[in-house]
């Protein structure tokens, strides 16, 4: 893709760029327990997505959270006395701004044993996961269970080939809110899920009627998926463009129109700071590159270098859906817009928001909810993705008929 060859060629010119990691202090509020099936959680609840370190040690076991420029609130409960691997949590100041969190282990841990995994989720709540490696096999697919409605299906997430032998661009199709979360309401009951969604699948269908192109819906279905898991499935599908599909709403009925969003500055700079921090982050590419193996320094500049190139390719995408827009209808903003959604900080997935209309002016409300603008919206990002590939691809384009 450009942006990852743009990516390469940036490395000689900033090498002695640096990411810069906020000094905020971090509190660590809560501590709880979980086991389920030989797996065992601990739940620590955070103020700000920390930088830390997790680790085992023996004799005797016992596990090892270290995070960085931290202080602890008082009162932490202790595991029950019930849990399987848990015992005494001890929590102390390490140096003047560190904090160490130490749980006695009941069993003997290593990495033979038992496989240790973090994740920081929607950067309030550090998960430590340890699955004992003795659980059964999977499953063969013969024996798989019916799917429940809601539930999410990323086994097919090895990129399809065109029939020239070719990967397919496959575009990520994300349908803002879902399930529980109905997003806005307009002044005659529509909810932005179903608009979101009803886009959403006109523009895969638009997308998968091109033989170079595949699209992914992130939820196919009236469910709710969490933000960064909307992030994690775009990069399981391997896609190379990410949009998500929203409707605006303000207190003010007048305001209307559509926008076009890409990451703040200040947002990839804090999606920097947590990638580095979280040690399973580390061991994904990021640009075709592993950064689990590079010194602290290096893997800050080469994330840098990552983000980089995939702002400057989703602001090009953003500015061709954007000229789409305008002859669709009324533009809220006519030049994209920047801002910290978080669906918007993959590293390297180009990623762009798009506002197709205020839902809470009446207006637009009636627009949202006819299928004749519907199409012409998901028509019009569709334009926009194909003359982002056009650019990017110009070798493979496959021009579109008008679809209107």
């Amino acid at each position: 893709m450009q942006h990852r060859q743009l990516f390469f060629g940036l490395c000689v010119v900033l090498l002695a760029t640096s990411v810069s990691v906020c000094a905020k202090q971090i509190r660590v509020d809560s501590v709880s327990y979980d086991s389920s099936e030989a797996k065992y959680k601990l739940f620590l609840g955070v103020t700000e997505s920390p930088k830390y370190r997790v680790f085992v040690m023996d004799a005797p076991s016992r596990l090892v959270i270290d995070i960085k420029n931290a202080q602890a609130a008082k009162g932490f409960n202790q595991p029950p006395s019930s849990h399987p691997l848990f015992g005494r949590l001890r929590i102390a100041a390490k140096n003047d701004s560190d904090l160490r969190i130490v749980v006695d282990l009941k069993q003997t841990v290593s990495a033979k044993t038992h496989k240790l995994a973090t994740d920081n989720m929607d950067d309030h709540r550090l998960v430590v996961n340890l699955i004992d490696k003795q659980l059964p096999s999977s499953p063969k697919k013969s024996d798989k269970t019916p799917k429940k409605a809601g539930q999410i299906d990323v086994a097919e997430n090895t990129p399809p080939k065109s029939k020239n032998n070719k990967k397919r661009f496959i575009v990520a199709i994300d349908a803002g809110h879902g399930g529980d979360d109905p997003g806005a309401q307009g002044p005659h009951g529509t909810r932005e899920k179903q608009v979101t969604l009803a886009i959403a699948k006109k523009l895969e269908e638009l997308i998968d009627g091109q033989s170079n192109m595949r699209a992914k819906l992130i939820r196919k279905g009236d469910y709710y998926v969490g933000l960064r898991e909307r992030m994690k499935l775009a990069r399981e599908y391997k896609a190379d463009l990410f949009i998500s599909i929203h409707a605006d709403a303000v207190d003010n009925p007048e305001v209307r129109g559509a926008s076009v969003y890409t990451l703040s500055r200040n947002g990839a700079s804090s999606e920097a700071a947590r990638w580095l921090a979280n040690s399973e982050n580390a061991k994904e590419k990021v640009g075709g590159v592993n950064l689990d193996d590079k010194d602290e320094t290096l893997a800050q500049v080469l994330l840098d270098l990552s983000q980089t190139a995939t702002q400057q390719a989703s602001a090009a995408l953003a500015e061709k859906v954007l000229a789409n827009f305008r002859s669709v209808g009324d533009l809220h903003n006519h030049g994209v817009q920047n801002a910290g959604f978080v669906v918007l900080k993959s590293p390297d997935i180009p990623s762009i928001l798009v506002e197709t209309a205020y839902i809470s002016n009446p207006n637009d409300e009636l627009n949202l909810m006819s299928n004749r603008y519907q199409t012409k919206m998901a028509n019009a990002i569709f334009k926009g993705v194909i003359n982002y590939v056009d650019q990017v691809r110009p070798q493979e384009s496959n021009r579109m008929a008008k679809a209107e």
